[in-house]
């Protein structure tokens, strides 16, 4: 049953139930997909199949002896590198981090007892600090529609993996877009949540071993439909969200559509993706009404930067931390002599951002916090791009010399990445990533459904609409090149 695999999860599920397959049939599946795909994608990169095999011949045991299963019993999945699984461990790109044994993160042990066959690990930049895949450790991982292009990161061997039918879910993690910016450049679905719903305790960074759960850091979903993601949360999360909750009433949807922003560049084909998506939303009953500037995108992006940096800069290794000093005291001066708020200078300095610096962010971030609530009393749900432009061609230049081109030519500044994606972060908001559709290159473009904090549930009822009446997942051709 080869084409098992283009069903969703709920889909395989449901095979499994009906033991028109067994779980170790399904798992061999996975296994021969990946085998088929690795060289043009190189998406999972460890694996433990004795255990896996081992886990899936339990499953079927268990259902011929007629034990209650769990809600993923017998599922073959894939984990993001940066979260520690029982024999193998979170590498984050580094050789040193895998020789360690340590047990499950949270959310693993939670999708083992679920029922969930883990069997492999996906990859990630060095540390999960990039928008793209590679690692000196595992190579670079590919783009299922371009090979010649990133699927994102930190979670793009997640993302590359679901699109390309190779897992049907993954359990990755954001903190500068880390689960919308793959999903939204490998054409899947993904969803933020609002941030303490799902635990972080097991994911690196921070060091292994940690006990404090970082700030604006989540660990979250990656499927191929919204109820997926709904299916995968309601395992891993911790508080009541509903895996079989009705999909939006669109009749009666209230949206705000946030596509001009002065200070955020766009590209115009993926404008004109998301804009036919709004507007197939009015045609199907909901009220859209453009915005401009939720809140000051000034004011956000010095709060986001200060917030991110802080972090990154305390879980690099002590040696990268004096030169990130280095390099803040430089990025100080470039400020002084007038580079602007998009420049790299902006972000190398807020990695020696002072204590009371982090405590003026967080006042900035409470404010803003109050000024969404207004917008929130207005619209249900924000709609938003994800990225400024589509996947983009591997880059492993210096993050400095790095720039994204458009589609009209002109070239904007790499760390125009953080835009889009900052609201949701540095809020703690929940968003849901789906696919819009194609843009005129052909390449997957994604959107932004942000809710209020803690209106998880919202944002997903909302993505199952669309999933369900608009738009939903296309799997990619896997051509080499374009």
């Amino acid at each position: 049953m080869p084409d098992l695999l283009s069903r969703d999860a709920t889909g395989q599920l449901a095979a499994l139930t009906a033991k028109d397959i067994s779980a170790v049939e399904l798992l061999k599946l996975a296994l021969a997909r990946h085998e088929q795909t690795h060289a043009d994608l190189n998406a999972v990169v460890a694996a433990d199949l004795e255990r896996a095999l081992d886990s899936a011949r339990a499953v079927d045991d268990n259902r011929l002896r007629g034990d209650m299963p769990g809600p993923l019993a017998g599922l073959p999945i894939t984990i993001k590198d940066t979260l520690d699984v029982t024999g193998l461990a979170a590498s984050s790109g580094l050789e040193g981090l895998r020789r360690r044994r340590p047990e499950d993160a949270v959310v693993v042990a939670h999708a083992r007892r679920a029922g969930a066959v883990i069997w492999g690990k996906t990859n990630v930049p060095v540390m999960a600090g990039d928008w793209q895949t590679y690692n000196a450790l595992y190579g670079t991982t590919n783009n299922p529609w371009d090979t010649t292009r990133t699927p994102g990161g930190s979670s793009g061997g997640a993302a590359a993996a679901v699109a390309a039918g190779v897992t049907s879910l993954e359990i990755g993690s954001d903190i500068g877009g880390s689960l919308r910016v793959p999903a939204g450049f490998c054409g899947v679905f993904s969803h933020k949540p609002t941030w303490g719903m799902v635990s972080q305790n097991g994911h690196v960074p921070p060091s292994p071993g940690a006990h404090a759960e970082r700030d604006l850091n989540v660990v979250g979903p990656i499927a191929r439909s919204a109820r997926d993601l709904r299916l995968l949360l309601s395992v891993i999360e911790d508080g009541p969200i509903a895996a079989k909750a009705p999909a939006a009433d669109l009749t009666s949807l209230r949206v705000g559509l946030w596509l001009d922003e002065p200070a955020y560049p766009l590209d115009p084909e993926v404008r004109a993706v998301i804009g036919t998506l709004a507007a197939e939303l009015a045609a199907a009953g909901a009220q859209v009404e453009p915005v401009s500037s939720p809140v000051p995108t000034e004011q956000l992006m010095s709060a986001y930067q200060t917030l991110l940096g802080s972090i990154l800069g305390t879980d690099m290794p002590p040696a990268a931390q004096r030169r990130m000093r280095r390099t803040a005291a430089l990025a100080g001066l470039a400020l002084r002599l007038g580079a602007g708020p998009q420049s790299w200078a902006a972000l190398s300095r807020s990695y020696a951002a002072s204590h009371a610096e982090w405590i003026a962010a967080d006042e900035v971030r409470a404010r803003l916090g109050n000024t969404m609530s207004g917008v929130f009393a207005r619209f249900d749900v924000i709609l938003a791009p994800v990225t400024p432009v589509v996947a983009f061609p591997h880059d492993h230049r210096p993050f400095q010399s790095r720039k994204l081109g458009r589609s009209d030519g002109s070239q904007i500044p790499y760390t125009a990445m953080l835009n889009w994606i900052a609201l949701a972060t540095a809020l703690h908001l929940p968003a849901t990533t789906v696919p819009a559709g194609l843009s005129a290159s052909g390449l997957p473009v994604g959107v932004q459904i942000i809710g209020p904090r803690g209106a998880d549930s919202r944002t997903l009822a909302v993505a199952q609409a669309i999933d369900e009446n608009l738009r939903g997942f296309v799997a990619p051709g896997l051509a080499p090149s374009r």
